[in-house]
């Protein structure tokens, strides 16, 4: 009597192609932005989604996030434990301090190409 032949369920694969630039820094997917921010996956995804942080590629279904992603996402969930705001006071903290950034460095500018002396 033949033993009929188990069948093992076949899985599916995604694929996901990116053409990097030589020059261009890595983009991230979504399981490497959550590691390499330090939080659990769901909720880097619910920060996404709430637009701390926005793809910059990718599919929808699969999205891609700068290289800087990580940082503002563990800054935001930094400010939700530590002074213990809401996630859109955090997302607004980041905001204000990547505006103050920016400032700060125009500044900087400013003052490097002022001739006059101080």
């Amino acid at each position: 009597m033949a033993t009929a032949a188990r069948r093992t369920p076949v899985g599916t694969t995604t694929l996901v192609l990116r053409r990097v630039p030589p020059d261009a820094a890595p983009l991230l997917s979504r399981e490497e932005l959550a590691r390499a921010s330090g939080l659990h996956p769901e909720l880097a995804r619910r920060l996404v989604a709430l637009g701390a942080v926005e793809p910059v590629g990718g599919t929808r279904a699969a999205p891609l996030f700068a290289d800087d992603a990580p940082a503002r996402l563990a800054r935001v969930a930094r400010l939700r434990r530590d002074l213990g705001v809401g996630i859109a006071g955090a997302l607004l903290a980041c905001e204000l301090l990547a505006r103050i950034d920016r400032l700060e460095a125009r500044l900087q500018q400013y003052e490097l190409s002022d001739p006059r002396p101080r």
